[in-house]
């Protein structure tokens, strides 16, 4: 391939593949809950160890369950053993793991088709957010800024 053919192939973006040719991520919260566990191992929150401890075991459960071996079942396995270590590191309690999910599906319910989520677009009073580190994170990866932390919940 000539140098010219190389840089028009490097500049077209397109999805990561995986070794059987298929995109690794299918939805952008596979890659942004990918992302937000790399970056919770790479500041200390949780070990890499605990990391794959957690996840090996999150992924027997469900293929014991009777869950298909696939993809998808894969990402729901990750995002499992993320909100399973966040809430033993006590970044985060179950309640505003929880708030977060409903934000999200309220935010998912009430944007016109064809929009972009976001929870800016949530008819909700005020945002929810766990503080992770030093940074607030919403639900899936997005930043934010603060809401319900530290009030269990509460009337969220």
């Amino acid at each position: 391939m000539s140098a010219p053919d190389m840089l028009s192939a490097i500049a077209k973006p397109g999805p990561l593949i995986g070794r059987d040719g298929e995109p690794l991520f299918s939805e952008p919260w596979q890659a942004q809950i990918v992302a937000m566990a790399t970056a919770m191992v790479e500041k200390g929150r949780f070990s890499l160890n605990d990391w794959s401890a957690t996840l090996g075991t999150e992924i027997r459960q469900s293929l014991a369950a009777g869950k298909p071996d696939d993809t998808a079942t894969y990402y729901k396995c990750v995002l499992a053993t993320f909100e399973t270590l966040v809430k033993q590191a006590e970044l985060a309690s179950a309640a505003e793991l929880k708030a977060r999910k409903l934000a999200w599906i309220e935010a998912y319910e009430n944007t016109p088709h064809g929009q972009p989520v976001t929870l800016d677009g949530a008819q909700h009073p005020h945002e929810h957010g766990s503080t992770l580190g030093n940074a607030t994170v919403g639900w899936g990866g997005m930043a934010d800024s603060g809401g319900c932390g530290g009030n269990g919940g509460g009337s969220c």
